[in-house]
């Protein structure tokens, strides 16, 4: 199914475009669908990434990488999501990302997710953690924070292949809190908390979802 809504999505891009890039492996998916047209078509694509992965991916296919920290707006672009519910409000960070992937979804006018079926709920946050990075020193801080919050558990992110824990590319550590509901303030409660740089909640970020099923995709 992601490669349902990767060819979707590629269909949207346009010689010239200048796109905002996620990270995540329905991008991954985008990313190579992408690079098919602008092999066949010659089309010349720039991309502000999120990640070293995405960076390197969109190097590989041939697409114009530039350095995120560029001044300006980007006209569109796209991004996976862990849960996404029906307001478009959305989970990410998974990967370790969401403080570049909230920067993007910010400076695009338009922000689209891309996810399969099994990525969309009605009640945001049940089964799935809001990944919050934090700066190490106050992570002391940002436990109790979150949970004076409400979340019922906050977990620090441990690395695989290394000892300790998941370092982000800024530097910070990722704690994973666990709400039994999410409000439409949570996100903005989360990032007063002194020691916190921001958390992968995303109400009121994206203009699209673009869902694929087994019989095609649909949007809201």
């Amino acid at each position: 199914m992601k490669e349902i809504v990767a060819k979707e999505i590629a269909k949207r891009v346009k010689d010239g475009d200048v796109i905002g890039v996620g990270t995540g492996t329905t991008v991954d998916a985008a990313l190579t669908e992408i690079g098919k047209r602008v092999k066949a078509e010659g089309l010349r694509i720039t991309v502000v990434p999120t990640s070293y992965q995405s960076a390197w991916r969109c190097q590989d296919l041939g697409f114009i990488v530039m350095y995120p920290g560029y001044r300006g707006h980007l006209s569109w672009g796209f991004d996976g999501a862990d849960q996404v519910a029906k307001n478009r409000w959305a989970i990410k960070g998974k990967g370790g990302a969401m403080l570049q992937e909230k920067i993007l979804a910010k400076r695009c006018k338009n922000f689209v997710l891309i996810v399969d079926e099994t990525k969309v709920v009605e009640t945001l946050g049940q089964g799935c953690p809001i990944p919050v990075e934090v700066v190490p020193e106050a992570v002391t801080l940002a436990e109790e924070g979150l949970k004076s919050l409400g979340a019922t558990e906050v977990v620090i992110r441990v690395g695989t292949g290394k000892h300790g824990p998941v370092i982000t590319e800024r530097g910070n550590i990722i704690l994973d809190a666990t709400f039994s509901s999410v409000t439409e303030r949570l996100e903005g409660d989360i990032k007063s908390i002194i020691g916190v740089v921001d958390s992968g909640l995303f109400i009121n970020y994206a203009t699209e979802v673009m869902v694929a099923k087994a019989d095609g995709v649909y949007s809201f």
